[in-house]
């Protein structure tokens, strides 16, 4: 058997231990240096049998370290996405999980999005959104904007802040 991606590896047992037993995982400590020594916002994604089940995230970091901000959206993706039931034990064996680590988001204008390249953030007072970027049928700036101006309640034309952020996405094979 190939052995996982770390990063999703880290993922899978901390939603496997928290649906299976309601525990916490601590990060092993045989992974590699980079989830101890580095802080950054992480999205984790649950599918099930390619269609999306979960994903929730932070787009900076709220955690000590990498490992411990992936453990926590792994746990939230699996039982706080508001748009799905908490996974259950049984659903584990039909699950895929993809971890994306986020770069720091920087100011930008609409000219200088892609949506295949980099993530987008709007932002007006307390309102925000936030698309990650290479989505299936996201294609145009145009798009990627609507959608993270719906997912914060803002208007298509209104306009805001936008902030855009690259990613490493993690992957089972």
């Amino acid at each position: 058997m190939k052995k996982r991606d770390p990063y999703v590896e880290l993922a899978w047992q901390a939603i496997a231990a928290w649906v299976r037993e309601g525990r916490r995982v601590s990060p092993p400590n045989d992974l590699p240096p980079e989830f101890f020594s580095t802080r950054a916002g992480t999205f984790v994604s649950i599918k099930k049998h390619g269609i999306l089940r979960g994903c929730i995230g932070t787009y900076l970091p709220t955690e000590e370290n990498l490992a411990q901000e992936i453990i926590e959206n792994a746990i939230r993706a699996a039982t706080e996405d508001p748009r799905f039931p908490p996974v259950r034990p049984e659903e584990l064996p039909e699950l895929s999980i993809t971890v994306d680590v986020l770069s720091p988001p920087e100011t930008c204008s609409e000219r200088d999005l892609d949506p295949k390249r980099y993530g987008v953030i709007v932002e007006k007072g307390w309102r925000r959104g936030l698309l990650l970027p290479d989505l299936p049928g996201v294609d145009t700036v145009e798009e990627q904007l609507r959608i993270a101006k719906m997912k914060a309640g803002l208007a298509p034309h209104e306009p805001c802040k936008i902030y855009r952020f690259t990613v490493v996405r993690h992957h089972e094979e």
